[in-house]
């Protein structure tokens, strides 16, 4: 019996070991290209973009990726990307000229939709509510952030303050926004169907931004490396912001913070992440994944406590928009899945 026992206790524990551990399942490596956009559809197609004018799409769930060149734009670094099907995407490149492409032959051509040859133009972040309306975040002109908007799926981009930059908030010095992994920004439509959403800054200082107020972001900052770097909110209005030093990415000290009223007030992490991170996601409600260049951690309660389940380097993570499955892309060409 006292055997008997022992192999049932040690099949339990197995069990629950497996039902509870995460690994990561390289697909792709070996370029020089640094992956920093990434937009998974569903457990099937998923988009990525990056250096040296590169998008790299899959329609089998990452068993097999087709590496596209943009024509005309093969030294643009295309930062983020939003991705509708196998079809439809739009890559968003950073530096003078702010640049916005759209694809609706599965990457084929690219055409337009937006340039900005504006001194200091510095796009960071791309974020969609919906198929229809989206918002890029850049760098702050003359102190004010820049912000465009869409409400065609990315064919037309407007001014959503018409040139009013009075109703913008004014950046202290050495404020910016980080593109490290185009998730410092968010919008959602509320239950009321009504658009709500915010972003995070770093550098010098560190705040969360909504429509009418801001809030200082109690994370590390007062260096040009540190601060918040990427926010993620469910769909109980639970937010999570994590971000840290990249200059010192296995520095743990103020790189998360949690929320439960839109950015009021906030609570650090009991156990943080260990290290930088440039991207967090909820997988559930109160599961989330967070990565960077120093590793991957997973928490289980919300963002209280993480766990290192990796210290492999990767700057951005994405869940799909309709499905489960997990991916992460970061340098060198390198394209995840997380095996949950």
């Amino acid at each position: 019996m006292k055997n008997i026992n022992s192999i049932f206790l040690f099949l339990l524990m197995t069990f629950c070991n497996n039902i509870f551990s995460q690994s990561i399942q390289v697909l792709q490596s070996g370029t020089k290209t640094s992956i920093r956009g990434l937009s998974v559809v569903n457990d099937k197609i998923i988009w990525a973009s990056g250096s040296n004018g590169t998008v790299i799409k899959s329609i089998d769930g990452g068993n097999t990726w087709q590496w596209l060149i943009v024509k005309d734009f093969e030294k643009r670094d295309f930062r983020d990307i939003e991705a509708f099907d196998s079809n439809t995407a739009i890559i968003m490149a950073v530096a003078e000229p702010g640049l916005i492409l759209k694809t609706k032959d599965g990457g084929k051509n690219w055409h337009k939709v937006f340039e900005d040859s504006t001194k200091g133009m510095f796009l960071d972040a791309m974020c969609f509510a919906d198929e229809e309306t989206g918002m890029v975040i850049g760098d702050p002109i003359n102190n004010k952030p820049f912000i465009a908007m869409t409400i065609d799926q990315g064919e037309t981009w407007i001014d959503p303050v018409r040139g009013d930059t009075s109703k913008l908030p004014t950046l202290f010095l050495n404020e910016a926004f980080f593109a490290s992994s185009g998730t410092n920004i968010f919008i959602k439509r509320n239950d009321n169907n009504r658009l709500i959403g915010g972003f995070a800054s770093g550098g010098m200082s560190s705040r969360f931004f909504t429509n009418k107020e801001n809030f200082i972001i109690p994370m590390i900052q007062g260096k040009e490396s540190t601060g918040a770097n990427s926010v993620a909110i469910n769909n109980n209005n639970e937010m999570i912001i994590v971000g840290g030093d990249f200059a010192n990415d296995k520095d743990t000290a103020g790189n998360c913070v949690l929320s439960n009223d839109f950015g009021k007030t906030f609570i650090k992490s009991q156990i943080p992440p260990h290290g930088y991170r440039s991207c967090v996601i909820y997988i559930n409600e109160k599961q989330l994944v967070t990565c960077g260049t120093s590793g991957i951690d997973i928490s289980n309660d919300g963002g209280l406590n993480w766990k290192l389940i990796s210290t492999e380097s990767f700057h951005v993570v994405q869940k799909a928009k309709k499905g489960n499955a997990v991916f992460l892309a970061g340098n060198n060409g390198r394209i995840a899945k997380l095996v949950l």
